[in-house]
C-alpha cells in the first residue's frame, strides 16, 4: 500500500485458511487501518480557507498601534498640497516654534514648498525658482491655531432650518454616526476662523448623546474639490471603504461622549441612567471584541476548521476601536461627580481618555483625573471665562487653567464653536494667560497640545522642518489684546487676500505682563469656585494711590470722558477723602491732604483710575444662573388677548420689579435663548439702572435710577410674529393707540422724555425703523430719542443713521450668528474698519454691548480697549472709555444727575496689564478694595 506512513503498513495476509474468529479479526484491523489512513489524509490536505492570507493579516493588524507611518519625516511632498501652489519665503520672522516645551523662539526665514515647511533659519533660494517673499518685518509667527471642540459646519451660521447636524435624537448611544455627514462646505464660520488664525479643527457632534458619534479633523481652507471630503486631515483609512494596507499602521479616530446634564435633558433621563448606557454599550462592545480576539487566535494558531467570518458589527466597531486603544475619545464631563463616573468606567473596560471638554469642575480634581485608565493622563479642554451658564458649569473658575497646569495636567483652550467664535480662539489663550496661564503653555494650548491630544503632533501644531506649512504672521505678540493675524497660511497656501491691519502699539509686540492673582487662585479651590464676592470697605477716611500714570474722569456738563493727567513718571498720587478725590500731583503737592497717621496707602504700579463701566445686554442682575430656569427672572411674554396687533400686553414691566443686584442697565428679557429654548418678545419693558456694589436692592445706592428706557425687540423669527405686524404695532404705540400703562409709556417715549431702545439686527429693520421714526415725528412734531441695540448691519446704514441722529449699541466682536447678522463688518484683517469706528465716522453715538451669558460682563474692559487698538488712532483712551460709560448712559436714558459717578482703581493699564483693586464711591462715600 505505497505512500501510507510506516505506522500504517498492513501485515501480509497469508494465503492459508483462516478461522473465523482470526478472519473477524483481521477485518476489524483493515476496516480501523483504512479509516485511519482516510481521516490523516483529509485532515494532511485540508484545503487552507481562498482568504487565509487576508484573514492573518487582518488578525495581525489588530494588534498595530495608531500612528504616522516609520518613513513620514522624510516625506517631501504633503498629501494635502495643492499643484500650482508656489513656494513662499517668510523672511525676518520672530518665530515661535512650539518646541522646548513651547519656550523656543527663533529669529530668522521660514521656506515653506509643497505644503511642508522646508527649512528654518537662514535659507539659500538658489535651488528655487519662483519663490513668493513676504517680509514679516520682525513680526511674531506661529504655527496655525488648533480647536479642539468644534462644531463647525454641523452648526452651520447663519444658523436656518436644516443646518443644523450636531445631535441625533435616535438613542443614547450613536457610536456609529459621524460628524463628516453633516459637514457642511457653506458655512460662513470658515472665513472668519482663518482669519483669526485657525486652521485645524476637530468637528465633534453634539452633547445631546451619551455617546453622539465620531469627530473628524478637518483643516479650514478651501479646496478645489469643494467637498467636505477634501478637508479632512489624515482620515481613517476604512473612510467609506478605502482599502486598507493590513500591514500599515492605522490612523487615529476620534469619537465623542457626553455625560451629565446635557445628554440626562436630551432623553428626559439621569445620570444613573447614561451611566448605565454607557456601560451597557462598552459590555456590547467587549463582548465582540472577545470574540474578534477568539477568532484571530485560532486563525493564527492555524485551527481552520469551522472558523467562518471574521465577527464584525459596523454600529460597534468604533467602540471596538476604543477598546484597542485606536480612537481619542473627548468626553463632554463638567462636574466631579461626572468625571468620577468616568473615571471608573474606564477601568471598568480598560480604556484611555484623550481629554475631558468644558470640564469646569477639574481644577478642584487634578488627582481624580490622573486615575484615568492608562499610561496617558487626559488633558483638559476649556473655555477662559465663559462659565457659571448651567448648574454643573456653576463653580467653573477663570483660574482653572493655570491650578491644573500647576497639576502637572496640559491644558487646552477651545471655542465649542458656535457657542464661541472660532475666530477669536486666541483671545481664549489670552485671557488664560491672564488669570495665571504661563505663556508658553497659553500658547500651547491652541497649537501643539490639541495636535498632541488628536494624535496629530507628528505635523501640525509646531514650526518645525518636515511639518504642515500651517502658519500664522501675527500683527502683534500673539497673545496681546486684540492681536490680529497679517497672513495665514494653510498647507503653504497664503489665505488672505489682501489682508488689513491696524497700528499696534511698541508694548504689543512683547509678552503681556499680567497681573498676579495668587490669592484668587488660593480662594477658588479654597471655596471651589465661589469664594465671598462682598467687597472690603478700606477702613481708613483717606486713601492715597500711589504711582498713578493717569485720571480720567466724566464731565458732567458735556457728559464726556476727560483726561484729567496722563503722566509716566513715578511720584503722581492721588488723595481721596470719602470716595472723592481731593487732591493729585506729587506727593509734596498733596501732602496737606494726606494725615500723617491713619491714611491708606495704595501702590498701584502705573496703573491707572477711570470712571467704573456700564455693563447692557446679558441679563445681568435678573438671572444666577442662566440655562436655569428656577433663577431666572423669567421672559417677558405677550398675551394673544390684548388689543392691538395681539402681540403686546398693557402693563409694561419693569427690571426692578424681579431681581436682585446688578451692575447694568438691564431690561427684562425678552429675546435669544432662555434656560436652553430660543425665545422671542416684542415689547420687552423698562430697563433699570443698577449699582454693583449694594448688597441688595434695597441697599442705599442700590438702584441708580429705577426707570431708563423702554425696550422693543423687532425680529424676523418663526417664534415670533411678522415683521410688519410687528412694524404695524409699534407704529400704533408711538401714535398714540395703546392704552393705560402702555399707552402712557410709548407716549413717554414720543415726548422725549424716554429713549425707545430697539433691539434690531438687519439693514432692512433698521431701515423700517428709520423711516418710522420721521414718520411718527411728522406726525407729532416732536423728536424720538432712538437707540438701535445689536444692529449687527448698522454700519450700511451709517450716514442715514447719522443723519437721523440715532445712536447705536453693538458688540465689540460681530458673528453672524442668524440670518438678520449675515452681513457683518468683521474687521481686520478682512476689512479695513470695524463698525464702531464706521459708524463714529458719521457722528454717531456709540456703545459697546455684551451677550448673554452674563458672565461676559466681565469682559467689558477688554472689549473697550480692543476697540481702541483696531481704531487706527481714531480712538483715544478717553473715548474708548465712552464707548463702555457715559455713551451708553445717553444712549440708555441715564440722565446726567444718575450718572454713575464711582471710580475705579487699577494696578496696571487698561488691557492684559491691569488688575482692578479698588472702586471709589463718591455716591457712598467710601472705597471698596477688591
Amino acid at each position: 500500500m505505497e505512500g501510507l506512513p510506516g505506522s500504517l503498513c498492513l501485515p501480509q495476509i497469508s494465503r492459508k485458511r483462516v478461522r473465523p474468529i482470526q478472519f473477524t479479526l483481521v477485518l476489524f484491523a483493515v476496516f480501523s487501518y483504512t479509516f485511519t489512513y482516510l481521516l490523516w489524509r483529509n485532515t494532511a490536505t485540508e484545503t487552507l480557507p481562498i482568504n487565509s492570507e487576508a484573514i492573518i493579516a487582518q488578525c495581525r493588524a489588530l494588534h498595530l498601534t495608531p500612528g504616522p507611518p516609520d518613513d513620514f519625516g522624510s516625506r517631501t511632498q504633503s498629501d494635502r498640497f495643492a499643484e500650482g501652489t508656489k513656494p513662499t519665503l517668510i523672511r525676518n520672522a520672530t518665530i515661535w516654534t512650539g518646541l522646548d516645551e513651547g519656550n523656543e523662539v527663533i529669529h530668522g526665514d521660514i521656506l515653506i514648498d509643497k505644503g511642508l515647511i522646508k527649512k528654518l533659519g537662514l535659507v539659500d533660494l538658489r535651488s528655487y525658482a519662483g519663490v513668493e517673499v513676504l517680509d514679516a518685518a520682525g513680526a511674531w509667527v506661529s504655527p496655525g491655531l488648533i480647536d479642539l471642540h468644534s462644531h463647525i459646519g454641523v452648526a452651520s451660521l447663519p444658523v436656518l432650518n436644516g443646518a443644523a447636524d450636531t445631535n441625533s435624537y435616535h438613542g443614547p448611544i450613536l457610536p456609529w454616526l459621524a460628524s463628516l455627514n453633516g459637514l457642511n462646505t457653506h458655512d460662513d464660520s470658515y472665513r472668519l476662523a482663518v482669519a483669526g488664525g485657525v486652521s485645524t479643527a476637530n468637528v465633534l457632534p453634539g452633547s445631546g448623546n451619551a455617546i453622539g458619534g465620531q469627530a473628524f479633523v478637518i483643516k479650514l481652507r478651501p479646496t478645489a474639490e469643494r467637498s467636505s471630503s477634501a478637508m479632512l486631515l489624515e482620515p481613517p483609512f476604512s473612510l467609506n471603504g478605502t482599502y486598507i494596507d493590513p500591514f500599515r499602521r492605522p490612523r487615529w479616530r476620534q469619537i465623542k461622549h457626553a455625560c451629565g446634564e446635557y445628554p440626562s435633558l436630551a432623553y428626559s433621563g439621569t445620570r444613573m441612567d447614561t451611566q448605565w448606557a454607557f456601560r451597557q454599550a462598552y459590555s456590547t462592545a467587549r463582548k465582540l471584541k472577545e470574540k474578534q480576539d477568539h477568532y484571530c487566535a485560532k486563525a493564527l494558531s492555524g485551527a481552520w476548521k469551522g472558523l467562518g467570518d471574521f465577527p464584525e458589527d459596523l454600529q460597534w466597531e468604533a467602540l471596538v476601536d476604543v477598546l484597542r486603544g485606536r480612537v481619542k475619545v473627548h468626553i463632554h464631563c463638567l462636574e466631579a461627580v461626572d468625571i468620577d463616573a468616568m473615571v471608573r468606567l474606564t477601568n471598568e473596560f480598560k480604556f484611555s481618555i484623550a481629554a475631558f471638554h468644558h470640564a469646569h469642575e477639574a481644577y478642584l480634581v487634578p488627582d481624580l483625573i490622573k486615575k484615568v485608565y492608562g499610561a496617558h493622563v487626559p488633558a483638559v479642554a476649556l473655555f477662559a471665562t465663559s462659565a457659571r451658564f448651567t448648574r454643573e458649569a456653576y463653580r467653573g473658575s477663570e483660574f482653572a487653567p493655570r491650578i491644573l497646569a500647576d497639576n502637572g495636567l496640559d491644558v487646552v483652550m477651545k471655542s465649542d464653536h458656535p457657542v464661541l467664535n472660532t475666530r477669536h480662539l486666541m483671545y481664549e489663550a489670552q485671557r488664560a494667560h491672564y488669570f495665571g496661564l504661563p505663556a508658553n503653555l497659553a500658547l500651547a494650548s491652541v497649537t501643539s497640545t490639541p495636535a498632541k491630544v488628536l494624535g496629530q503632533d507628528h505635523r501640525i501644531g509646531r514650526i518645525t522642518e518636515g511639518y504642515d506649512a500651517d502658519i500664522v504672521v501675527w500683527d502683534s505678540h500673539p497673545l496681546s489684546l486684540g492681536a490680529t493675524p497679517r497672513q495665514v497660511f494653510i498647507d503653504g497656501i497664503a489665505q488672505l487676500d489682501k489682508p488689513y491691519t491696524s497700528v499696534k502699539p511698541k508694548s504689543a509686540q512683547h509678552t503681556p505682563t499680567t497681573p498676579n492673582f495668587d490669592k484668587e487662585i488660593a480662594d477658588a479651590i479654597k471655596y471651589e469656585g465661589l469664594p465671598p464676592l462682598e467687597p472690603e470697605t478700606a477702613k481708613a477716611d483717606v486713601v492715597v494711590f500711589t504711582n498713578v500714570s493717569s485720571i480720567f474722569v466724566k464731565n458732567p456738563t458735556t457728559r464726556r470722558v476727560d483726561e484729567v493727567f496722563k503722566c509716566n513718571a513715578h511720584g503722581v498720587v492721588v488723595v481721596v477723602e470719602k470716595g472723592r478725590i481731593v487732591c493729585y500731583g506729587t506727593y509734596a503737592t498733596c501732602q496737606n491732604a494726606v494725615p500723617r497717621l491713619d491714611a491708606l496707602h495704595i501702590d498701584l504700579e502705573g496703573g491707572s483710575i477711570f470712571p467704573g463701566l456700564v455693563s447692557f445686554g446679558s441679563s445681568l442682575g435678573l438671572t444666577h444662573i442662566f440655562r436655569e430656569a428656577s433663577t431666572n427672572d423669567g421672559i417677558v411674554f405677550a398675551p394673544p388677548n390684548m388689543k392691538g396687533p395681539g402681540i403686546m400686553d398693557r402693563t409694561i414691566v419693569k427690571a426692578a420689579d424681579e431681581t436682585g443686584v446688578t451692575s447694568a442697565v438691564v431690561a427684562p428679557f425678552t429675546g435669544g435663548f432662555y434656560a436652553g429654548a430660543a425665545v422671542r418678545g416684542f415689547v420687552s419693558g423698562l430697563s433699570t439702572v443698577f449699582s454693583t456694589v449694594a448688597a441688595h436692592k434695597l441697599a442705599d445706592g442700590a438702584i441708580i435710577q429705577e426707570t431708563a428706557a423702554l425696550h422693543v425687540m423687532l425680529s424676523l423669527s418663526w417664534s415670533s410674529p411678522s415683521l410688519s405686524t410687528q412694524l404695524a404695532a409699534l407704529r400704533g404705540l408711538l401714535l398714540g393707540e395703546g392704552e393705560g400703562d402702555l399707552a402712557r409709556r410709548f407716549g413717554d417715549v414720543v415726548a422725549g422724555k424716554i429713549p425707545l431702545v430697539v433691539h434690531a439686527e438687519s439693514a432692512d429693520v433698521i431701515a423700517s425703523l428709520l423711516a418710522l421714526k420721521k414718520e411718527v415725528e411728522e406726525v407729532k412734531g416732536s423728536i424720538i430719542r432712538l437707540t438701535l441695540a445689536g444692529a449687527t448691519e448698522a454700519h450700511l446704514l451709517a450716514r442715514e443713521i447719522g443723519k437721523a441722529g440715532v445712536g447705536v449699541i453693538v458688540m465689540q466682536r460681530p458673528f453672524p450668528t442668524t440670518w438678520e447678522q449675515k452681513r457683518i463688518l468683521p474687521g481686520p484683517p478682512l476689512a479695513q474698519s470695524s463698525a464702531i469706528t464706521v459708524l463714529v465716522q458719521y457722528n454717531v453715538t456709540v456703545g459697546i454691548m455684551v451677550g448673554d451669558p452674563p458672565c461676559e460682563a466681565q469682559n467689558t474692559r477688554f472689549d473697550m480697549t480692543w476697540a481702541e487698538l483696531e481704531s487706527n488712532g481714531i480712538f483715544q483712551k478717553a473715548t474708548s472709555l465712552e464707548l463702555v460709560s457715559t455713551n451708553l448712559e445717553i444712549l440708555l436714558g441715564v440722565t446726567s444727575r444718575n450718572s454713575n459717578t464711582d471710580l475705579v482703581a487699577t494696578k496696571g493699564g487698561f488691557g492684559f496689564e491691569g488688575k482692578v483693586i479698588a472702586i471709589i464711591s463718591s455716591r457712598r462715600g467710601f472705597v471698596h478694595l477688591v
